[in-house]
């Protein structure tokens, strides 16, 4: 297992890179998408959607989301605006408020209508995040995300070397709290070598906690949908990793709270302008 899951890091990791720094914005857009695809078909199958319901699940949103992406003119641009902050918005309130809730009470939502929502507010903010992140910087996304990946390594590494203490046993037996203060120490360190690097301010560690406590956050609610399913993985996609969900599971309650605090300040000042 630890084998097949560093080899298929391995493989994954340079592609992203190459798509990152190599693709122009349309193209990369697109790619994102097909992996926040792959997810939402993940999402129907644990949500225990019918086949028919799960594909026009996955049809309905493709559809939807290339209209975004092939947008032109500048209803279609008031229109990808619009969706990028209503998006980032709703993501922030679902991770902050609804999903604590959801993990503290175990709610099992049996309605595939709740589930379907559910599901567009886990992965499609997260897709929207990629994309007008990487329009800021690449290096600020790969920051970001590099951030969540040694968040996950180092937890995944302390977890099964020195893990006791059970974060949550009745959702994800496996995740313990020596995992998640391993998470802790190995954003720390990376925080540290980002600010004597760059020369950026120490605040930014703190930062880097709340975001690794946030990826922490996606991986037990994707935890709880996938016990209640009588799943362990969302799938079979990456060996090693499980399902495509398995992978970016930290990283879609962490990007959009990220891409919030990047983007609302903006609108805050340009909506205080236009007063």
């Amino acid at each position: 297992m630890l084998r097949a899951r560093v080899l298929t890091s391995l493989l994954l990791i340079p592609v992203f890179l190459a798509a990152l720094f190599l693709l122009p914005d349309t193209y990369w857009a697109l790619l994102m998408l097909a992996a926040v695809l792959m997810g939402i078909w993940e999402w129907g199958d644990m949500a225990r959607f019918p086949p028919a319901g799960r594909i026009v699940y996955l049809l309905g949103t493709m559809s939807a989301c290339l209209l975004l992406v092939f947008a032109d003119g500048p209803d279609m641009s008031y229109l990808q605006e619009y969706s990028l902050f209503w998006g980032i918005l709703a993501a922030t309130f679902f991770w902050i408020f609804a999903a604590p809730v959801w993990l503290i009470t175990r709610g099992h939502l049996r309605n595939f209508v709740l589930m379907a929502v559910a599901g567009w507010l886990m992965l499609l903010p997260l897709w929207l995040s990629l994309i007008s992140l990487r329009r800021i910087s690449p290096w600020f996304l790969l920051g970001v995300v590099g951030a969540i990946w040694v968040a996950d390594t180092a937890a995944y590494f302390i977890g099964k070397r020195f893990g006791k203490h059970k974060l949550e046993p009745k959702i994800s037996p496996s995740k313990t709290w020596e995992g998640v203060f391993g998470a802790w120490a190995g954003v720390s360190i990376y925080g540290f070598v980002l600010c004597q690097v760059f020369q950026l301010d120490y605040w930014l560690i703190a930062g880097l906690w709340g975001l690794t406590v946030l990826s922490i956050v996606g991986d037990l609610l994707e935890s709880l949908i996938k016990r209640q399913a009588h799943m362990k993985d969302s799938g079979t996609l990456l060996p090693g990793h499980g399902g495509m969900l398995d992978r970016i599971d930290g990283l879609t309650s962490s990007l959009p709270l990220a891409a919030f605090f990047i983007y609302f300040p903006l609108y805050y000042a340009a909506w205080s302008h236009y007063v």
